[in-house]
């Protein structure tokens, strides 16, 4: 499998994958710190205390209030962006062309050449029940095709999965402030997922959720008797699916305002991408929004 795809890549290139959030760094990059330090872009004034480098006063504030104050500046950093994406069984599942898993590897990997182009340090988990891979965040060009092959290696879906237990480890490793992108379909225990995004947030991180569903999954448009066999749990169910559209779309609306608003809660960004909307088009889309809300 190849996941990444030039048309997309080429869509997305010229756009900012910024955090929202100030977030901590060593290198120069785009983004903003919370440290001070030497920049064109001014942050406050402090009064002067005794060891401050007198080219740091600013001169034009003496001579109107005969005190002395320096400037402080802000610095400019680079970002750790963390990829997860869920591996369970319920990702490999499709009615198009691609599963949800390769879409979501597609959205993955050409999210990685941005941020690497942006000379960001990008990092990769593949998560899904007992299953769990990790690649360590590296602004290195060899990034992107270690996060190409580590996605690649996964040719089914794992066991019971929940996103929640999944992700309970994660804030402990993350020891500086990161941007969390997670790629699901959120087939989980909503208060598990919740719970987990809170501890992320709660430790300084910015966190996207790109909720990857199939057409199907979202619209129900199956005619005729059909028997739905259980990805993650040996269950079986024969029905037919138009006696139970309405219903079955009152729930699915229902979950996915209750994802949504959890996200907004949590002040999570949050985008609903359909795998019958080409990532070309989708990516750019949600980008630019992203960076218009900054």
């Amino acid at each position: 499998m190849n996941f990444f795809h030039p048309e997309t890549v080429k869509r997305i290139s010229r756009l900012d994958l910024r955090a929202k959030h100030i977030v901590d760094g060593f290198m120069s990059g785009l983004h903003q710190s919370r440290h001070f330090g030497n920049s064109v872009e001014f942050r406050q004034h402090r009064q002067y205390v005794q060891g401050d480098d007198l080219r740091s006063v600013d001169w034009k504030v003496w001579a109107k209030q005969d005190r002395l104050y320096v400037k402080q500046y802000e610095v400019d950093t680079n970002l750790r962006t963390m990829l997860f994406v869920d591996v369970s069984a319920s990702m490999f599942f499709t009615t198009k062309i691609m599963t949800k898993y390769e879409y979501a590897c597609t959205a993955a990997v050409s999210l990685a050449y941005l941020a690497l182009r942006q000379q960001d340090a990008v990092g990769c988990i593949a998560f899904g029940g007992e299953q769990q891979t990790e690649i360590l965040p590296k602004t290195k060009h060899s990034q992107l095709n270690a996060v190409a092959e580590q996605l690649s290696a996964f040719s089914g879906g794992a066991a019971l999965n929940t996103a929640g237990s999944s992700f309970s480890f994660v804030p402990h490793q993350l020891k500086h402030h990161s941007l969390i992108i997670l790629l699901s379909d959120l087939l989980t225990e909503r208060e598990d997922l919740f719970q987990t995004l809170r501890t992320l947030r709660s430790c300084g991180h910015d966190v996207i959720v790109l909720h990857i569903l199939d057409a199907m999954e979202i619209d129900f448009t199956l005619g005729g008797a059909v028997q739905f066999d259980g990805l993650e749990l040996p269950m079986q169910v024969r029905c037919q699916p138009k006696t139970l559209r309405k219903d079955y779309l009152q729930a699915v609306n229902a979950y996915l305002d209750e994802v949504k608003q959890g996200c907004a809660a949590l002040k999570c960004d949050y985008a609903l991408l359909r795998t019958d909307t080409p990532l070309d088009a989708a990516l750019p889309v949600y980008l630019s929004k992203r960076k218009s809300i900054r």
